[in-house]
């Protein structure tokens, strides 16, 4: 028998304290599914053009997915609303214990939609199918301070730096282990006066045949293989590896320092691991995530995001000192990895004479100075950078020192190690982002990738994760999953409207039509200039990446996706796709001619 599919939504007005539970309409689940899917279709249908991110109108959605709790791995929940950084869509994803507590929280729903603006600080407290507004006397506290007053429940909340609305601030759970990352949902929270999500509820039961399948077949997988052996913080001994590991500021693809980041500096200090769920005791039934280690001021869970951006991009080859700044990006409540492309940023300005500021690679004690900065809007420097680097580099200059796409800084998977990245990134839907798509690791092993097959792997990753994130799974775990989760849909009684690619694909076209209207189309997929630039050692020294052959990658792109010339996509393809109804102004499509 067909588990019920959560078919309902908790919508909180803020202004007016009210709570309303709705019922989705039903050839939306069907369209859309759930999470990024029907997330961005309310987004779409919720706001109007040049809606201010940071104003009452914006909404802030935090979407599950019909299979929530079912699936293996590592569960998560999607922070969906319109980007303070990039002024387009934004989805960003988190795990840990959170997700599966709002499951069991929100009963029939599938996610809550917030507006409005509280007159005080309030926390949202969600259980037995609903949701209360209460005061939140926790303001001025970070992520860990406030995660802590709820020993009997998971928490979702803003540190300082949400509460100042910097750009890059982040939802943290789990005490700070997990966020909701890119693209500054946590400064929406903010402007919102929401310090807090708290949910009570237990994850739900059924399908345990099923599941215990599923988890075997994850379990030998390679890529559930992998993540049990390392995960990861692999990542960054496999960027250096290839030469695309970005270093100081972009500068080189190889860091000289990475044994002391990597994965084997973490497997001297592991002390433990994660398990899916939340949980870090061995007995757990549910898969191994990051590790658990011991550092000088205690234990800590590793990202290969963290070595990369805040160690080789930084220069700081000491585990220590990487893991506390990690630790301070947690508790602020600071994307990671737009953290370290800010303090590389300023290193750059200053060495160019923009600032005045002592500050280098190597250099920690900086680094967090300005970090601390940056989360309290303190000092000119630190108050534009709380905007993004881009913010930074027009009030002071330096648009050319540090890459990003959108306003959104890179990763730190350099494009000159392997050009279809620049394609991806450029193409990337919330501005750039390595988890749209990752063809480095298969262009890596076969180098030279022609433009057209660079624009069909993007699309290919880019629509196969859409289906992932409509789900809110793992994308690791969907690696391992050829039918995109059609098995588990049918459990649950959900029949989508077309194959799991088409939902993918269909959703990824609605946030690019969200973004046009934005006026985030051709121009804003551009190839950021410092990758114009050679790298200066590693084996791709002296690689660059190529304006013709970024230009024709791109073209090729949009013809494959059905759009015209310009970035926006045709009638023809909102037609196939079963968009019509979403879109009705042709002004967003390429002109016909």
């Amino acid at each position: 028998m067909a588990l019920a599919t959560p078919d309902r939504l908790l919508r909180v007005d803020l202004s007016a304290e009210s709570v309303e539970r709705v019922p989705v309409p039903e050839p939306w689940l069907r369209r859309y599914v759930g999470g990024k899917g029907l997330g961005a279709r309310y987004l779409y249908a919720e706001l109007e053009a040049e809606t201010d991110p940071l104003g009452p109108a914006n909404a802030l959605l935090f979407m599950l997915g019909p299979l929530s709790g079912y699936l293996p791995g590592e569960s998560r929940y999607a922070a969906i609303t319109k980007s303070p950084l990039t002024g387009g869509f934004l989805d960003s994803y988190a795990g840990g214990s959170f997700p599966d507590a709002l499951a069991g929280a929100l009963g029939p729903s599938i996610g809550l939609l917030v507006t409005g603006r509280a007159d005080e600080p309030v926390r949202l407290v969600v259980e037995d199918g609903t949701a209360t507004v209460e005061p939140a006397d926790a303001w001025g506290e970070d992520t860990l301070e406030t995660a802590a007053a709820f020993p009997d429940a998971s928490v979702a909340c803003i540190g300082p730096a949400g509460e100042r609305r910097v750009a890059s601030a982040t939802i943290a759970s789990d005490e700070g282990d997990h966020h909701a990352g890119r693209g500054g949902a946590g400064a929406v929270m903010g402007s919102k006066r929401l310090k807090a999500v708290v949910a009570r509820g237990e994850p739900p039961e059924g399908l345990a045949d099923l599941r215990e399948a599923a988890a075997e077949r994850y379990r030998d997988d390679e890529t559930g293989r992998w993540l049990e052996a390392s995960g990861t913080v692999e990542t960054v001994d496999f960027a250096n590896e290839i030469g695309a590991l970005s270093t100081r500021g972009w500068e080189d693809g190889r860091f000289e320092g990475a044994d002391g980041i990597g994965i084997a500096a973490v497997r001297e200090r592991m002390t433990g691991r994660e398990y899916s769920g939340g949980n870090s005791n061995a007995d757990s039934d549910g898969e191994p995530g990051g590790f658990r280690v011991e550092t000088d001021d205690g234990d800590y869970v590793p990202r290969g995001a963290t070595a990369m951006s805040l160690g080789a991009g930084l220069g700081i080859d000491e585990f220590d000192a990487v893991a506390e700044l990690g630790r301070t990006c947690d508790r602020l409540g600071i994307d990671l990895i737009s953290a370290g492309s800010a303090v590389a940023w300023a290193i750059k300005a200053a060495d160019a004479g923009l600032l005045e500021r002592s500050i280098s690679f190597g250099d920690p004690d900086a680094a967090r100075e300005l970090l601390e900065e940056i989360a309290a809007r303190r000092t000119p420097v630190g108050d534009a950078l709380a905007d993004g680097v881009d913010a930074a580099a027009e009030r002071f200059g330096g648009d050319d020192l540090v890459p990003t796409v959108k306003a959104m800084a890179l990763p730190a998977y350099d494009p000159r190690g392997a050009r279809s990245m620049a394609l991806a990134y450029a193409t990337s839907d919330r501005g750039a982002c390595h988890r749209r798509a990752r063809p480095i690791e298969r262009e890596v092993f076969d180098r030279r990738w022609s433009p057209d097959r660079a624009a069909a792997a993007v699309i290919e990753e880019q629509n196969r994760r859409s289906v992932l994130w409509c789900l809110v799974a793992d994308d690791f775990v969907g690696e391992a999953f050829d039918d995109l989760g059609a098995e588990w849909l049918d459990a649950v009684g959900l029949e989508t409207a077309g194959d799991p690619l088409t939902v993918g694909e269909r959703v990824w076209t609605l946030t690019r039509l969200f973004n046009v209207r934005e006026g985030l189309g051709r121009a804003a997929d551009e190839l950021p200039a410092p990758l114009r630039e050679p790298l200066e050692s590693g084996p791709n020294a002296g690689s660059a990446v190529d304006d013709k052959w970024f230009e024709t990658a791109r073209e090729r792109y949009y013809r494959k996706r059905g759009w015209g010339p310009d970035g926006r996509p045709t009638r023809a393809t909102v037609e196939r796709l079963g968009l019509a109804a979403a879109v009705a102004d042709d002004s967003l499509l390429a002109d016909p001619r």
